[in-house]
């Protein structure tokens, strides 16, 4: 594709932002309807937003809490956009393709442990002080 050809398609205008969002809800929609591990991130997200506002966690461990639950969700949808291009690419089994769905997953599995370790270190204090 020539960059004149392509220059015209990244036009800007109104319409085309408002189809992006309804292309981003829609890798959203099928991120919820398909991948089981964004339910269980998700489960966790709202257990964390529950017992944040039971232990009265303060405004700098909201916005760690937030950003976190946002790097893991982001995360996992970047894996299975992953996923799925791999699959595209090479529909059969493939030790390189194997590498790069496992190691998309591995992302997910470090902010998920990077997000356990900061839970602890801002749940533990207040749930042991309550005790």
């Amino acid at each position: 594709m020539d960059s004149v050809s392509r220059d015209k398609l990244k036009q800007r205008s109104v319409k085309r932002l408002f189809k992006s969002f309804k292309y981003a809800i829609d890798g959203i929609i099928y991120a919820f309807k398909f991948e089981q591990n964004i339910i269980a991130h998700t489960i966790i997200c709202i257990t964390v937003i529950m017992l944040g506002m039971l232990l009265k966690i303060d405004h700098f461990e909201w916005l760690v809490c937030f950003i976190l639950f946002g790097l893991v969700i982001a995360t996992e949808l970047i894996n299975t956009s992953i996923e799925a291009m791999v699959d595209l690419i090479c529909p059969k089994k493939d030790p390189l393709a194997k590498i790069a769905k496992d190691t998309a997953s591995g992302a997910v599995l470090v902010f998920a442990l990077v997000s356990v370790i900061a839970g602890l270190i801002i749940f533990v204090p207040k749930i042991v002080a309550l005790l």
